[in-house]
């Protein structure tokens, strides 16, 4: 089985492990697989970046540090003071989303975040941190009495609300990444499909113009937004606001 076969396989059952046949169980291998792909790039990504930092002067080295620049004023300007590690976690969360979004660049792969699982699973992330974070900050006790402000009647609502934050950011990437490839498919399939088309994207470029709004422009536009809306999450819940 070549590469292409293996990205065409829709699923894998875990159910064998288990003994017990369930849809939970199912596993998208072509999400799996795009997931990999990103998780290994930006690996080499970060590896290739370590050789430079170091070297005064370098173009490489100015870009990533005022990439981490960026994150720093960033999550200073939302928290108020900065932290090393509401830095680092806000920044890999970008750098992985805008990887997952913009895949489809490379022939062949296919967006990770166009499958709701890995929305939700990115969604799940956000909000355990932001919830663990409001604990560490204002204490267990300081974080329970949260869900009762500001009565005790409150405690349904909030617990409601809390928990639809994660279905919110979660999604509006799915619902935004997976329009987004819907209409590139459409596209991809009229230029195959009629001359016309092709001629008009060839001598004017907008077929790649198409193709790079969605596959470059719209995954980092969500991309920021998805971590926009974790990063005022966080800030929430540090305040108290328990988001």
């Amino acid at each position: 089985m070549n590469g292409l076969d293996l990205l065409e396989t829709q699923q894998w059952s875990l159910s064998g492990l288990f003994g017990y046949d369930h849809p939970f169980l199912n596993v998208n291998s072509k999400t799996l697989i795009n997931t990999w792909i990103v998780l290994a790039l930006l690996l080499a990504i970060v590896f290739f970046l370590r050789l430079f930092l170091n070297k005064k002067g370098s173009m490489i080295r100015f870009v990533t540090l005022e990439y981490a620049r960026f994150f720093i004023d960033w999550c200073n300007q939302a928290i108020g003071e900065f932290s090393f590690n509401h830095v680092t976690f806000i920044m890999s969360l970008f750098t992985f989303i805008l990887l997952c979004n913009t895949i489809s660049s490379i022939p062949w792969l296919e967006e990770p975040t166009t499958d709701i699982n890995t929305a939700l699973a990115l969604g799940c992330i956000s909000f355990v941190y932001a919830q663990v974070a409001s604990i560490l900050a204002l204490g267990l006790w300081e974080y329970i009495k949260g869900f009762f402000s500001p009565f005790f009647l409150m405690l349904p609502l909030n617990i409601i609300g809390r928990l639809a934050t994660v279905v919110s950011i979660s999604f509006r990437l799915f619902g935004n990444m997976f329009g987004g490839s819907i209409i590139s498919a459409i596209y991809s399939n009229l230029i195959r499909k009629s001359v016309i088309f092709q001629l008009a994207g060839i001598f004017s470029g907008f077929n790649l113009a198409v193709m790079l709004f969605f596959g470059v422009f719209e995954g980092s536009l969500q991309a920021f937004v998805f971590t926009m809306l974790s990063l005022t999450y966080l800030a929430i819940a540090l305040q108290g606001g328990g988001h």
